[in-house]
């Protein structure tokens, strides 16, 4: 997935929030609840493709002489390997797809414990969790841009990856996302 695990968090509330707008959708438990349980869901999924991720790693690692006497591009390696494996992990690989089955996901929690009511087809709902997810992903490299140049156009210089550089990041990005009525 393209999302980081920071990021979970941003998109929840977008969720949180879309579905808070919704005028066929009532939250009788509020909207952080809401949040809450849209978000242990998209970490789940994270979690389980990043033991996905370390599986492919390791037997990358105990394949390192014979990748590196083939001449294998790793990368496609690791590609190939995780795709061929997502599907013992649980892992959907198409991000509509996978965004699909999160919606749905996210959907039977919000049902099964009476987080959210509506008046109208089930798929609808869903479609508005699906939307969030999709607005997110499709913001997410416009954003990213936006923050990457601004702060590379500061006049005092930050170092890309020191902890001042982080919490600049993360303060921009958030005030971004804030422009765009995703927190």
């Amino acid at each position: 997935m393209r999302l980081k695990p920071q990021q979970t968090g941003y998109v929840a509330t977008k969720i949180g929030i879309d579905l808070a707008k919704a005028p066929f959708i009532t939250l009788p438990k509020g909207k952080e609840t809401v949040v809450e349980a849209a978000k242990r869901i998209i970490d789940e999924n994270l979690a389980k493709e990043h033991a996905l991720d370390e599986k492919v790693k390791h037997i990358l690692d105990e394949n390192y002489d014979e990748i590196e006497f083939q001449h294998a591009d790793e990368r496609q390696l690791f590609f190939m390997i995780k795709k061929k494996m997502a599907p013992e992990f649980g892992v959907i690989m198409n991000y509509d797809d996978r965004y699909n089955d999160l919606a749905h996901l996210i959907l039977d929690e919000l049902y099964e414990n009476y987080l959210a009511e509506y008046t109208v087809n089930e798929n609808q709902v869903k479609n508005v969790i699906f939307k969030s997810f999709k607005t997110f992903a499709d913001a997410y490299d416009e954003i990213d841009d936006i923050v990457y140049n601004k702060i590379r156009n500061m006049e005092k210089e930050v170092i890309p990856g020191s902890q001042d550089y982080e919490l600049l990041y993360e303060r921009l990005y958030q005030e971004e996302l804030a422009k765009r009525g995703m927190l």
